[in-house]
C-alpha cells in the first residue's frame, strides 16, 4: 500500500512531512516541534525516525525536541553529518534505504547546499526535494554553483512524471511571479497560479509534471529564444535564470 503523506506547515514558509503507514512513521525534515509534535498526538501516531534533506537550521533545528519526545533515530547524509544533528544512520546516494516497508532512493541534490540529498519513494510516488527543486523554483545557490546544481535537477527530472515533488517552502508568491516575469505566455503556469490564489490547489506537493510544465528552471530549453540564448546548452540558460531570480 502507497505510504500515507501528511503536509505539515512549519515557521513562517516551511513544510515538513510526515509518512505513515501500518509499520509506522517517519518525518522528513525538522524546522518547528510544535506542529509535528501536535500532528503526531491528533493521529496517535509514534514517530520512528527522522530523514534530514541538508544541515540548516531551518530544516534541523527542531531535532532535539523531537527526538526527546519521540524516541525517533535521525538518518542524514553522510557526507553532511559534521553539519547535521548527530546520526543514528548515515545515508550515502545510491545505497539502499528501506523506511516503512518501502525501497527508498537517496537521491544527490547539491546545488542550494554541498551535500544535500532528496528521498525518492518510488512505490509511493513521492520525492522530498527541500531546497532542491521546489515549487515553481530552486534553492539559492548558497554553496554549489550552477552545472552541480543543473546536473541535481536533471536527476529529480529523469524520475517519472507523476511523482508527487514534496519541496521545503512555500515560495509560491515569489518564485511564480519570477516564473510568469520570464514565461509569461505560459498558459499552465497561468492556470497554476490562478488556482493557487483561489485555494484551489496547494502551492506543493505537486507533481513532477506540472513542475515541468510550469518551472523556469526545468524550462532552460523552451526559454532560450526568448532570453537570447537559442542553441545555448541547456546548463548556461538555467545559469543565466538563475542569475536573473537571483536579482528579481
Amino acid at each position: 500500500m502507497p505510504l500515507e503523506l501528511v503536509t505539515l506547515r512549519c515557521l513562517t514558509d516551511n513544510y515538513a512531512y510526515l509518512l505513515h503507514s501500518n509499520a509506522g512513521t517517519v518525518l522528513i525534515d525538522a524546522p518547528e516541534a510544535l506542529p509535528v509534535l501536535t500532528e503526531l498526538d491528533a493521529r496517535g501516531w509514534g514517530l520512528d525516525a527522522i530523514l534530514l534533506t541538508h544541515h540548516h537550521d531551518d530544516h534541523i533545528q527542531a531535532v532535539p525536541e523531537i527526538v526527546a519526545a519521540t524516541g525517533a533515530r535521525v538518518m542524514g547524509a553522510a557526507a553532511d553529518a559534521h553539519r547535521l544533528p548527530p546520526l543514528d544512520m548515515r545515508l550515502a546516494p545510491g545505497e539502499p534505504l528501506e523506511v516503512l516497508g518501502e525501497s527508498v532512493s537517496v537521491i544527490e541534490v547539491s546545488g542550494h547546499t554541498i551535500g544535500h540529498v532528496a528521498f525518492h519513494c518510488p512505490e509511493s510516488g513521492l520525492a522530498f526535494t527541500a531546497d532542491s527543486l521546489m515549487a515553481m523554483g530552486c534553492g539559492r545557490l548558497f554553496e554549489g554553483d550552477a552545472p552541480t546544481m543543473w546536473a541535481s535537477l536533471q536527476r529529480l527530472d529523469a524520475l517519472p512524471g507523476d511523482t508527487l515533488i514534496c519541496s521545503g517552502h512555500d515560495y509560491c508568491a515569489g518564485n511564480g511571479a519570477f516564473a510568469l516575469s520570464v514565461d509569461p505566455e505560459n498558459e499552465a503556469l497561468q492556470a497554476r497560479l490562478q488556482a493557487i490564489a483561489e485555494a484551489r490547489q496547494p502551492c506543493a506537493p505537486a507533481t513532477l509534471e506540472t513542475e515541468r510544465a510550469t518551472n523556469p528552471f526545468l524550462r532552460a530549453a523552451a526559454l532560450a529564444e526568448s532570453l537570447g540564448m537559442a542553441g545555448a546548452p541547456e546548463a548556461e540558460v538555467f545559469a543565466r535564470l538563475r542569475q536573473m531570480k537571483d536579482r528579481f
